[in-house]
């Protein structure tokens, strides 16, 4: 089974994830900001892992330390979970529509982290999260998973929609990339052997 537990500790915020590819999408997900359990359930959902997030943060501060340390917790726990990557796609895209925007996340599970994030949004919240930490979010989750990831809204109003749409876009990337691709026989897809 390709699962992985990360707990983390600070003097800002304690986190547990739990990981479990091919799973059902299953989640249960409490990180004390609404509208970041929103897009954690729908990204488990859409990519179709199962995944439990229990997180407590100084969010009497801000959220800028509970969603960066959700992200790379989360970031760390994919990696685990995949392990050597052997048999996996490794490359993973999708384009979807929210109602009025367009989204894409293209991503590669190479073990060299990159990030690329092109979205700009009209308002610093929606509900009770920062749109600004959509960013260091996704920024996190790549650098601790190791993987490449880029981010596009292509165009788009209003920024719930443009936020949702890049979560469900980077759920259905993930989703492709981790996937076992049985002509692998249990391979690495690389030249050099090992990701």
């Amino acid at each position: 089974m390709r699962q992985s537990t990360i707990n983390r500790k600070t003097q800002e915020t304690e986190i547990t994830v739990t990981v479990t590819f091919d799973g059902q999408g299953r989640s249960s997900v409490d990180t004390g900001i609404g509208f970041l359990d929103h897009m954690l359930t729908l990204l488990a959902r859409h990519a179709g892992l199962d995944l439990e997030i229990k997180a407590v943060g100084d969010l009497h501060v801000d959220g800028h330390h509970t969603v960066e340390d959700i992200g790379i917790i989360l970031g760390q726990a994919i990696s685990d979970a995949l392990g050597e990557k052997r048999g996996i796609r490794r490359y993973g895209q999708a384009t979807l529509p929210m109602d009025e925007a367009l989204l894409s996340s293209v991503l590669d599970l190479s073990g060299r982290p990159f990030f690329v994030f092109n979205a700009r949004f009209d308002h610093g919240m929606v509900g009770g999260f920062d749109t600004q930490l959509t960013e260091e979010f996704f920024r996190a989750v790549a650098f601790n998973a190791g993987m490449t990831l880029h981010l596009i809204c292509h165009y788009g109003n209003n920024d719930h929609h443009k936020i949702e749409g890049l979560f469900k876009a980077f759920a259905h990337s993930l989703a492709c990339a981790a996937s076992i691709d049985p002509s692998l026989a249990g391979e690495v897809l690389s030249t050099k052997g090992v990701l």
